[in-house]
């Protein structure tokens, strides 16, 4: 519980009782209780810098946006957020929350994943967007995403193009890909404008690694 209280302080209490309603983390390190615990921490930032916003819902929402795991590569992972808001709708019906809440905490989770393609209607929303995405760039973005490549079988980079001058991008095959089909852009969607701070310097962050790992392999880069 020290650790609750020390992360989520007047929210900790409600933290507990949610991440005991989770159970035991899966398999996956890129979404486990630490990615919760950074997402949470993005979006206190941002809460805190400019938004106003239901402090509880913000915490519901933080920590089950992820409460069904759906693999990267699944056919299902468009419908991951909207799984996880419908089991959240029962796990906050069961602490006996109101629809109202319920329906808060549910739409900032539907709305949270890029590939859902759901506009962010409520401050909630649009800070667990921001924040989520912000844990899939800068120096954790790498991280994140040369692990999910493993786990997905991928290469590091392709070893005739690596920075893929006359080839189309394939992430599925090769992880320095994933940077320039997808995370380079990431920094565009962004809801709020302490989030969009926080992107632009996280993406330059990812530019310079990327530069510097193409430097090392003999790639040509930009």
């Amino acid at each position: 519980m020290d650790w609750i209280e020390a992360n989520f302080a007047d929210q900790a209490a409600l933290a507990a009782r949610l991440l005991a309603a989770l159970g035991p983390d899966g398999d996956d390190g890129s979404h486990d209780r630490s990615h919760l615990l950074r997402v949470w921490q993005n979006a206190t930032s941002i809460a805190g810098r400019e938004v106003e916003c239901d402090r509880a819902v913000l915490t519901a929402a933080v920590i089950l946006h992820d409460c069904v795991a759906v693999e990267k590569d699944s056919p299902l992972r468009s419908q991951a957020s909207r799984l996880a808001a419908c089991r959240a709708r029962g796990i906050l019906a069961e602490l006996g929350w109101e629809a109202p809440g319920i329906d808060a905490a549910a739409h900032a989770i539907e709305a949270h994943s890029f590939s859902a393609g759901i506009a962010a209607k409520t401050p909630e929303a649009r800070i667990l967007q921001d924040a989520d995405r912000l844990d899939a760039i800068g120096a954790i973005g790498i991280a994140r995403c040369f692990y999910v490549a493993g786990r997905m079988g991928s290469g590091l980079y392709d070893p005739d193009d690596a920075p893929a001058a006359r080839r189309n991008l394939d992430d599925r095959r090769f992880a320095l890909d994933h940077f320039g089909a997808k995370l380079f852009k990431v920094a565009g969607n962004f809801q709020t404008k302490a989030g969009q701070s926080l992107a632009d310097a996280r993406t330059r962050t990812m530019r310079h690694f990327v530069q510097a790992l193409l430097d090392e392999i003999g790639g040509t880069g930009e």
